[in-house]
């Protein structure tokens, strides 16, 4: 078996600001905070992690439920942004899923820094939510939770164990853009394809020392031989 996990924003689309733009929304829509934000980073982090030092920031308290009142108003107001983008699907992607759809013994998921309804919302509004369905579910890790992506490499890994039934790092592997892909891939023991398609530069993402390093994931054959043969 094959376990390909793929990270979302910038390894499988490019949906630009339009998450941070629905988070601050969000917060001026519940809260009538608003204003530029410094110091908080984005790219690899999960949605946790990001809208809780965002409240923070904005010194709006920070529990369980003011965390959902937001995370609720963002994902309402997600599809709107999603909607201005032109474009947002990397190349090569729709190709590489397909391919990887069809070949034996290879299961498709998702680790991701995004909350589980997002993913599906930002999937969904551009067909790609079909790859990942698992009875009904989108199978994979998310950011619900966790602030800490090692920590969602960790659910992802317990939840392939109960649900499939096994576990071999040597057959997993992770696709993301960021330094933090690498890292939570390593925290599991799986291996990783680093593609330069986000923020992150080719060099920079070598200097992490990924398994295999691509400009982008156009060359379908060639990332379906390292993730499959």
């Amino acid at each position: 078996m094959r376990v390909c996990l793929f990270d979302i924003d910038g390894t499988l689309l490019e949906s630009g600001a339009a998450g941070q733009a629905a988070m601050e929304s969000a917060l001026f829509e519940l809260y009538g905070v608003s204003g530029p934000v410094e110091g908080i980073g984005m790219a690899g982090r999960t949605d946790r992690a990001i809208i809780e030092d965002l409240m923070e920031f904005f010194a709006v308290g920070v529990n369980e439920s003011s965390f959902g009142r937001v995370s609720a108003a963002y994902l309402d107001g997600l599809a709107a942004g999603l909607g201005q983008l032109d474009k947002p699907v990397l190349p090569g992607v729709v190709e590489l899923l397909s391919a990887l759809s069809g070949c034996d013994d290879v299961v498709l998921g998702l680790l991701t820094g995004n909350l589980e309804d997002g993913a599906r919302r930002k999937l969904g509004h551009f067909g790609l939510d079909r790859y990942f369905d698992r009875g009904g579910c989108l199978f994979g890790g998310f950011g619900d939770r966790q602030r800490d992506r090692d920590d969602v490499a960790r659910s992802i890994r317990e939840r392939i164990r109960h649900e499939l039934g096994w576990w071999d790092p040597a057959e997993v592997w992770v696709i993301g853009d960021t330094p933090l892909d690498v890292r939570c891939a390593r925290a599991i023991e799986a291996r990783v394809l680093a593609v330069s398609t986000g923020l992150y530069s080719a060099d920079e993402l070598s200097a992490c020392d990924p398994d295999v390093l691509l400009g982008d994931l156009s060359d379908t054959d060639r990332v379906v031989s390292v993730l499959v043969e």
